[in-house]
C-alpha cells in the first residue's frame, strides 16, 4: 500500500490556514499555493538517490554528493494543478512539466481525458502529479491511470487538502503510489466539495469567481 504522508510542518499549516480564509484574494492565494508546493516538494524529494562526485572548492578538492538516478517530471491536473508547478520547479529547475486535462462525463460521472502532453521520456522519470484538492479521488486516480497506460511507473501524488474518501480511492486503485498532503479535512458535502476546505481552488487561483 502506498504511504500517506501528512505534512504538519508549521510553515505549511500556517500558509494553508491563510488560503482557507475567504478574505484571501487571488494574488495572495496564488503566491501561497506556490509557496506551499515548494515546501511540500522539499519533503517529496527527500528520498531522491545521491551519487558521490569530486569538486574543487576555493580551498581544495573534495568528495560531495549530487542527485543521481531518474530525473523528475511534474504533472499538474488542469487547471488548479497549474498553481503548484512553479513552486516545485523553482526547487528542481531540471524537472520537465507535462499536463493532464480531465472532465467529468455528465452521464457516466466518470473522468474523461481531454488533453495529455507529457515529456518524451516521461516513462523514465519520477513523476509528481499535483492537484490542490483531493475530494472524491476520481480525477487523481484517473490521471494516474492515464500515466500508467503510457508506461509510467514511478508516480507520487501531491495535494494540498483532501478527505479520507479521496485518499482511500487513490490507495485502492493505485496501491503503489505515495500520497503527500498538507491537511486531511472532515468530509465532502452534497456537491462533493471538501468541508471545511477552501472552496474551488481553480476559481480562487485564477479569479474566475
Amino acid at each position: 500500500m502506498g504511504k500517506l504522508h501528512v505534512m504538519d510542518h508549521p510553515l505549511i499549516q500556517h500558509k494553508v490556514s491563510l488560503m482557507r480564509d475567504i478574505n484571501t484574494g487571488t494574488k495572495e492565494f496564488r503566491e501561497l499555493l506556490e509557496e506551499v508546493a515548494m515546501l511540500m516538494a522539499y519533503e517529496v524529494t527527500r528520498d531522491l538517490p545521491l551519487k558521490e562526485v569530486e569538486v574543487e572548492t576555493p580551498i581544495c578538492k573534495c568528495k560531495t554528493k549530487v542527485i543521481s538516478g531518474k530525473k523528475l517530471g511534474v504533472i499538474p491536473i488542469l487547471r488548479a494543478g497549474l498553481g503548484m508547478v512553479d513552486g516545485i520547479v523553482s526547487l528542481v529547475p531540471a524537472a520537465k512539466v507535462g499536463h493532464i486535462g480531465l472532465y467529468r462525463d455528465p452521464k457516466t460521472m466518470q473522468p474523461v481525458e481531454y488533453y495529455c502532453k507529457l515529456p518524451a521520456d516521461a516513462q523514465d522519470r519520477e513523476l509528481i502529479v499535483v492537484d490542490p484538492m483531493l475530494a472524491t479521488g476520481g480525477s487523481a486516480s484517473a490521471a494516474i491511470g492515464f500515466l500508467k497506460q503510457r508506461g509510467c511507473k514511478s508516480i507520487k501524488l501531491v495535494c494540498l487538502i483532501g478527505v479520507m474518501e479521496g485518499i482511500s480511492k487513490v490507495q485502492h486503485d493505485h496501491p503503489d503510489v505515495d500520497i503527500y498532503i498538507a491537511a486531511v479535512d472532515e468530509k465532502l458535502n452534497d456537491h462533493c466539495y471538501i468541508v471545511p476546505g477552501l472552496g474551488d481552488a481553480g476559481d480562487r487561483l485564477f479569479g474566475t469567481k
